[in-house]
């Protein structure tokens, strides 16, 4: 079992359901059928779209001669880089950015994605080195520059003076 988690540690169990019944080839629809499941779950839990419950993990890997547990744990690790992928960066890394920058409201009120306009021009109207490239690292170059041009001040450049040499 270990290898098989560490091996596909991160994927979706449906995604090795899949592999493992064309390896075997045996179809989806007579598979679901002879563990008494419906042809639809299998198919989406194969296509990613469902997870895979412990009941169903076990069915499955008794039909498939699998180690007990082996596919309920892929789906808790699936889930578990799941949910690290969305709490991931909601925010720049505010260690690399002053908070006097933005002294006329509450840093950690700030929506960094609805705001991204407002707190790209003020990065690069009075931001530091340092602090322009969290923000082109945290939003992206195409998306600086689109902001940048949007500003009626001075025209900012997103590059350092090292860069455009």
């Amino acid at each position: 079992m270990n290898t098989l988690i560490e091996k596909y540690k991160g994927i979706h169990p449906g995604i090795i359901l899949e592999r493992l019944l064309k390896k075997k080839a045996i179809s989806q629809r007579p598979f679901a059928l002879s563990i008494g499941e419906h042809p639809q779950t299998i198919n989406a839990i194969t296509k990613g779209r469902r997870k895979l419950n412990i009941a169903l993990a076990l069915k499955i890997e008794e039909k498939l001669s699998l180690e007990e547990g082996s596919l309920a744990l892929l789906q808790t690790y699936f889930d578990i880089k799941d949910e690290k992928s969305k709490t991931k960066q909601n925010t720049p890394d505010l260690t690399l950015l002053r908070k006097s920058l933005f002294w006329d409201t509450d840093i950690s009120k700030i929506d960094w994605q609805k705001q991204s306009v407002a707190v790209i021009k003020r990065i690069f109207e009075r931001g530091n080195d340092i602090e322009k490239e969290e923000i082109k690292h945290f939003y992206k170059i195409a998306i600086v520059k689109a902001a940048l041009e949007q500003s009626n001040r001075k025209p900012y450049t997103i590059y350092n003076n090292k860069e455009s040499a």
